[in-house]
């Protein structure tokens, strides 16, 4: 059986740290806190929990706050987390079974990352992190915001999730750290560009969002999983600017970096029924029912695109189109995944009458 570390960086998380921490204390052999200016309760929670606490003078760096944190590990292997980070009763089977049973040539374990959850606890988009690193593999943390871990050698793939429940964080922070390295004059990476991106839109400053993600296409030397990404939240930008031509033309773009995902299908699919072209959205979500969803990309995976909600549009789809038995096919396809959605058990009922 290995043993583990669970190193984390924490700041004021006196309000999440510990269920947290009570979710996963019974399978970690040593809790190490690395406190980055905490002002509330945060450092005298952990104390009750936490074989050591260290304090890190806050240089807006994520990565180096990490690397420390894993240098103090004394454990086999290294498990990180964040503050609002936890696993479910499930995930901690799973991964007791897994400390229980991992074979010790592997340096790496990505877990899933459940980003949101329905009130029915059904995943809605998720991506995979490598979240369990062998710790003499020395693996450091590369970037001041949005940093990443580097790893190599033997992965294992696993089923265990970590849940993020999300509370409210500074949510200037990130972009403040961009823009500081601005000024400074700092050449940024792909990476960079992307985040800082992401960054610009979640603040709705659509125009310099644009400008940033087409500047991280054009460097042609990222993540395939960003540019795909990239593609989604410009024609996102697109279509909250009414430009229809452009939002169809980057998620027609997504195309050039791998083969059609369920997400981008359901964005055509919607453009056309938005249009009232029935039939060639009807061709999308089709296309949809039938790629199998990606198990071993570490990209982002919005769950609703590759089960119902295709389902529900082609209901709608047959529907317009007058082939009302195929609409109660899709539609009963669709309440299989969510059998209490409104819009679901109407079709129900008004198909059910003309059928």
């Amino acid at each position: 059986m290995i043993t583990i570390s669970l190193c984390m960086i924490v700041k004021n998380e006196e309000n999440t740290i510990a269920r947290c921490l009570d979710s996963v204390k019974d399978i970690v052999d040593e809790i190490i806190i690395v406190d980055t200016g905490s002002t509330d309760k945060t450092k005298e929670i952990v104390s009750q929990y936490a074989n050591r606490i260290f304090d890190f003078q806050w240089i807006d760096d994520f990565a180096a706050a990490r690397n420390f944190a894993f240098k103090n590990a004394k454990m086999d292997y290294i498990f990180w987390l964040d503050a609002d980070d936890i696993l479910m009763k499930d995930d901690c089977k799973k991964l007791s079974k897994l400390k229980e049973t991992l074979d010790t040539t592997i340096d790496s374990v990505t877990m899933h990352y459940n980003l949101n959850i329905d009130e029915n606890g059904n995943v809605i988009t998720s991506l995979r992190r490598n979240r369990l690193v062998k710790r003499e593999n020395n693996f450091q943390w590369y970037g001041p915001v949005h940093e990443y871990l580097e790893v190599w050698g033997n992965i294992l793939n696993s089923e265990v999730a970590v849940t993020h429940c999300s509370m409210h964080h500074d949510s200037d922070r990130n972009l403040l750290i961009y823009e500081k390295r601005i000024k400074q004059g700092e050449q940024f990476s792909p990476r960079d560009l992307f985040y800082y991106a992401n960054e610009l839109f979640e603040h709705d400053r659509l125009e310099d969002a644009i400008k940033y993600y087409k500047q991280f296409l054009a460097t042609d030397n990222g993540w395939i999983e960003d540019y795909i990404s990239a593609c989604g939240r410009l024609s996102d930008c697109y279509s909250a600017l009414d430009d229809y031509e452009n939002e169809l033309y980057f998620i027609l773009k997504s195309f050039k970096y791998d083969s059609p995902r369920a997400e981008f299908c359901c964005r055509l699919g919607y453009r056309f029924l938005h249009n009232n072209h029935s039939y060639q959205a009807l061709f999308w979500y089709k296309l949809a029912t039938e790629l199998e969803k990606p198990s071993d990309k570490l990209g982002m995976i919005n769950h609703s695109c590759w089960t119902w909600l295709p389902h529900l549009q082609l209901c709608v789809c047959y529907s317009q189109i007058g082939n009302h038995a195929l609409a109660y096919e899709h539609n009963e396809i669709a309440r299989k995944y969510l059998p209490d959605h409104p819009s679901i058990l109407h079709n129900k009922q008004y198909l059910e009458s003309i059928l």
